[in-house]
């Protein structure tokens, strides 16, 4: 991904195509439990007649889930379902799914955990390389944080774009493609929270402890700006723990 396109970056999934929709629901089914660990899955010819697709859809979506590590095809078994060890959890679609199927608070300090590893070194080689046009276009997104004026998902959008494009300005390739990693954790997380709190304003304190990322790379301080990101980053592990506490207290 280029810079110039995160401007336009949504959190929204679009399933345009048969084969993503196999793979989104199969996905999903194998994620949220509905298949066990080592359960084998129905035949092509059950599934092919349950999604209405071709023979030649149905085994592209299951090299698909294959290749993210959900599935194992063998001859004269049939394709099972594969230990959670071998899933592909940095990939973009198997976390947003097991966001959409229910995330536990050990998940959840898990994915931050990794987070702290990951986006404080991303905000460090900003540092290092920001110019000013960066800067500013990371201090517009971070003032759309917590208005009154935006609904939860566009601030879900603002916080989304802000930590892509700071980990795009970083310019480690490495870095950059955990993009579809940073943004499905950003995406769930960020709905979970605000889905269990009814979506109100996060207020100024979530705006200025991202203006404080910026200002730290304005001013070339590499500890300074990874420092701030572990603040923003610890901050949404409460936020998120916090949800799931409230959503399973007993209505």
């Amino acid at each position: 991904m280029r810079k110039e396109e995160v401007r336009d970056l949504s959190v929204v999934t679009h399933l345009r195509t048969s084969h993503a929709k196999v793979v989104e629901q199969l996905g999903l089914a194998i994620v949220g439990g509905d298949f066990d660990i080592g359960e084998t899955l129905p035949g092509d010819v059950d599934l092919e007649q349950r999604f209405d697709v071709s023979r030649s859809v149905l085994r592209e979506a299951m090299k698909t889930l294959a290749a993210k590590g959900l599935v194992i095809a063998k001859s004269r078994v049939g394709t099972r379902v594969t230990e959670r060890c071998h899933w592909d959890m940095l990939d973009e679609d198997v976390l947003r799914w097991h966001f959409e199927s229910g995330v536990t608070r050990e998940f959840i300090d898990q994915l931050y955990d990794i987070r702290l590893v990951l986006e404080p070194a991303t905000a460090a080689f900003a540092a290092a390389s920001a110019t000013a046009e960066d800067c500013a276009e990371l201090r517009g997104y971070a003032m759309l944080l917590g208005s009154p004026d935006l609904s939860w998902r566009d601030q879900a959008v603002a916080d989304l774009r802000f930590h892509i494009y700071l980990t795009l300005v970083g310019g480690n390739l490495f870095m950059d493609s955990m993009v579809g990693f940073i943004k499905a954790a950003l995406d769930g997380a960020f709905t979970l929270t605000y889905q269990q709190t009814g979506g109100g304003p996060r207020g100024d304190g979530i705006v200025n402890a991202h203006l404080a990322i910026v200002a730290a790379i304005e001013q070339g301080d590499q500890n300074g700006a990874r420092i701030a990101m572990e603040t923003v980053i610890q901050r949404g592990r409460a936020a998120a723990l916090a949800a799931i506490e409230g959503s399973s207290r007993p209505g």
